[in-house]
């Protein structure tokens, strides 16, 4: 497939509440599960890709055009901006707040993309002016899954499945589960509280790999916070579901434990 049709088939999952994670017109596992997802959830065949019966079956189910044009706002271009925010929790703890790095990476999350994508539809565009038209992922007409009734977290496939009363698939999400260091509870856990732009605490006896502090610290809130714009909170000291600062890592790294998604998809989780 060319990237042109990958990054319209993203669209499409991502439009009918099964996310590629981040749009980037890639033919990464990502994009692969999410289609995989779609397709049992359909009752299709899911075993060989992006079949002729999916892709009408998508077509269906999310029909309007993949891409359309949006028109940059004051909002989008106010910040604050900080570039250039450090990596290491300890080095955040005393920032006011963890905001985007720039107009271009607020945009990208946004409409759902990798910023390199944004910029290779845009590429004549510096993203700071109101007014500018530009070309995006058509995603804002999405609505987040509704009537959830139960969660399913896979940690070898790195997935998150919803369900609602009858037992059916509304709604897939990749997602990095837990590491070999810090792995993610087993079993049935409740959803105990849901936080939109939380404060992250740190507390030492996480011990959590390249972090030497021996006293909590707090880190404000912002979408470049540990945990993103969202926290899901489980029936589990310490234990949650959330966003995150790099969505071009989910289900492709390791976390302290956690489950992490894409700021969007934690949000659409939070709502469902």
């Amino acid at each position: 497939m060319s990237p042109a049709v990958i990054a319209r088939v993203q669209i499409l999952l991502d439009r009918a509440n099964f996310s590629p994670g981040e749009i980037d017109a890639k033919d990464g596992e990502n994009f692969k599960k999410a289609i995989h997802a779609f397709a049992e959830a359909y009752g299709l065949p899911s075993k060989a890709g992006l079949t002729k019966e999916i892709w009408i079956k998508l077509t269906e189910v999310a029909s309007e055009p993949a891409v359309t044009e949006y028109q940059i706002t004051e909002d989008d271009i106010k910040g604050p901006f900080v570039p250039g925010l450090p990596s290491k929790m300890e080095d955040m703890k005393d920032l006011p707040s963890l905001p985007y790095t720039s107009a271009a990476e607020a945009l990208a999350e946004k409409f759902h993309m990798s910023e390199e994508l944004l910029r290779k539809l845009n590429a004549e565009s510096s993203f700071d002016r109101a007014g500018e038209t530009i070309i995006v992922a058509n995603v804002l007409a999405h609505e987040a899954p509704s009537k959830a009734v139960r969660l399913e977290i896979a940690k070898g496939a790195q997935e998150l499945r919803v369900f609602d009363g009858q037992n059916n698939i509304i709604a897939f999400y990749p997602a990095t589960v837990g590491s070999d260091e810090k792995p993610s509870p087993s079993g049935t856990l409740k959803v105990t509280n849901i936080q939109p732009n939380p404060t992250y605490r740190y507390n030492p006896k996480y011990r959590f790999k390249g972090v030497s502090a021996t006293q909590p610290f707090t880190i404000k809130p912002g979408p470049n916070n540990p945990v993103g714009i969202v926290w899901i909170g489980m029936a589990a000291e310490g234990f949650g579901i959330h966003g995150t600062p790099d969505p071009a890592k989910v289900s492709k790294a390791e976390s302290h434990g956690c489950i992490r998604l894409t700021n969007w998809d934690a949000d659409d989780l939070s709502k469902g």
